[in-house]
């Protein structure tokens, strides 16, 4: 199937400018399928895994369906987990940031029921939510589901796994039957084609199953980095590794302009290459960089593809890819011509979880690398230079300059020693930041967390009439953090536990220690292993 992209089809314009704001190029294979059979009215059921773009294959039909003239219900999106519904939610917002007087509201267990019902009351399009969480408001009769047009089920496997059958079958009897169901899941088990069956019309079944992925013998590496500090990681790299060329992954158009200006100013010879770049623009950058005159090319998946360079040294996802077929694509750029490879990885967050999904479809081993630390960096700068010195010094005459060497340090307090330290620090630079401005991945220890995340102790619990969604409120509220990338929250009759990205924590800890959740002071600190 041809690469189609997103204006070729019939799309709401200020949707296709969301698309563009968020910097995608062409749609995903299961976007590309599903997207014009969606429009036309159809049911389906999608066969595709986490991570193909199947959120923007049904969220732009459902926004593009959707009158914001008509202040009710008019689409409903059931997802197994509350940190789907929350990511699916985010993701259709983004869809939607041009059109105007569209309200998207997450419904899930553990957030206080009262302000769902207030955000309900004040005229909401599209609920996103848990099937437990949605029956309490049918229960309620908070939600009025009269002018449902569409349905999509998402992750259908997984809800049915969960034990949500029942809670499925009775919210599909509850909305009109003249609606348009949009079914998702990873697999077919029998239970998927009989609800498909029964609560379906003229079902057409969409497949986007993953080829079996293997990758060439490359050296892989993964960093746990902050997002501020991407940049700095990645100079290090380059600086550690030198490599003669090298490839650097981004997942949009922006971020590819916003590095490449990044490296350019830090003195690297890079450039970037994307799809808004027109075709004389993207012919001379590559035929610079076959030239080996640019070190550093910065791309966009779908801008690399053709790019045939055998002396790609190393290739950096600067960004996790979003499709694990991506990452092989990314990673098969380097070792080539039996040459070896090497590639890494910036990770970020619970991205470590998308890493992992990875290697499983991959069947590779991705390592965990320490940061490279300030003196690593130099050490080994100062090693490839003292290289050089070493065959300079064998190989040619270098009377001239002992005889100038001599005279400078002839009356002077300092020595031939220090002029040649003073040499080598000029060869190697000065520009790195400060390591204690890195997280230090190793500063919290073993919390009993999951991994890339730290856990967190606070002197609240039960018993202080607090609930689970304050906990997520005030650590969101306060640092700005995202709310979605909290995870675990275990509370007890007097304290609470709470898990955060561990490049969060140090803030969360720094921020939370001057705050009140529910006007009441507390106390926060690093949880000790159980």
């Amino acid at each position: 199937m041809r690469n189609v992209k997103f204006d070729e089809i019939n799309i709401n314009p200020n949707i296709l400018r969301a698309v563009e704001e968020m910097g995608f190029e062409e749609m995903s294979p299961i976007q590309a399928k599903a997207i014009p059979v969606i429009l036309e009215g159809k049911d389906i059921v999608g066969q595709a895994q986490t991570g193909t773009g199947k959120t923007a294959a049904f969220g732009i039909p459902l926004l593009q369906k959707i009158d914001p003239q008509e202040k009710t219900v008019q689409a409903l999106v059931l997802c197994p987990t509350r940190e789907l519904a929350i990511q699916v939610a985010e993701e259709i917002r983004n869809l939607a940031m041009f059109m105007h007087g569209i309200k998207i509201l997450p419904v899930y267990g553990g957030q206080e029921i009262s302000k769902q019902i207030r955000s309900l009351k004040s005229g909401v399009q599209v609920i996103i939510g848990t099937p437990g969480r949605v029956m309490d408001h049918m229960r309620r009769k908070t939600v009025k589901f009269g002018n449902i047009r569409m349905v999509v089920l998402d992750e259908a496997d997984e809800m049915l796994n969960m034990g949500f059958r029942e809670d499925i079958e009775t919210i599909l009897k509850e909305v009109p039957e003249a609606r348009q169901t949009i079914l998702f899941s990873a697999t077919m088990p029998g239970p998927i084609l009989e609800i498909a069956r029964t609560y379906q019309k003229s079902t057409e079944i969409i497949k986007v199953v993953k080829k079996e992925l293997t990758v060439p013998k490359i050296e892989q590496y993964y960093y746990e980095v902050s997002p501020k500090n991407k940049e700095e990681v990645l100079a290090r790299l380059l600086d550690m590794y030198n490599p003669k060329l090298s490839l650097v992954f981004c997942n949009t158009k922006k971020q590819v302009d916003e590095l490449t200006a990044s490296l350019q100013g830090r003195g690297y010879f890079a450039e970037g290459l994307h799809g808004d770049m027109k075709q004389q623009q993207r012919d001379r950058v590559m035929n610079s960089f076959r030239n080996g005159r640019t070190e550093i090319l910065v791309a966009t998946d779908v801008a690399a593809r053709g790019i045939d360079v055998d002396d790609v040294e190393a290739v950096f996802n600067y960004d996790v890819p979003q499709d694990d077929e991506y990452y092989v694509h990314r990673i098969g750029r380097t070792g080539r011509a039996g040459r070896e490879g090497r590639a890494f990885t910036l990770v970020v967050g619970r991205e470590v979880f998308k890493l992992k999904d990875i290697q499983r479809y991959c069947k590779t081993k991705i390592k965990l690398q320490p940061i490279p630390s300030i003196n690593d960096v130099t050490a080994v700068k100062a090693e490839k230079v003292l290289d050089r010195v070493q065959n300079i010094i064998e190989n040619e005459d270098l009377t001239k300059m002992v005889d100038l060497i001599q005279d400078r340090i002839n009356g002077v307090d300092y020595t031939a020693l220090d002029i040649a330290a003073a040499f080598l620090k000029m060869s190697i630079g000065d520009e790195y930041g400060n390591d204690d401005e890195m997280t230090n991945m190793d500063e919290f220890g073993d919390t009993g967390a999951e991994a890339g995340m730290v856990r967190l102790f606070i002197n609240l619990g039960k018993k202080q009439n607090v609930r689970p969604g304050d906990f997520l409120g005030a650590i969101a509220g306060e640092t700005g953090m995202p709310g979605k990338l909290i995870g675990t929250i275990d509370m007890y009759d007097k304290y609470t536990f709470v898990e955060v990205p561990r490049e969060y924590a140090s803030e969360v800890i720094q921020v939370m220690k001057t705050a009140k959740i529910k006007g009441k002071s507390i106390n926060i600190e690093p949880a000790n292993k159980k």
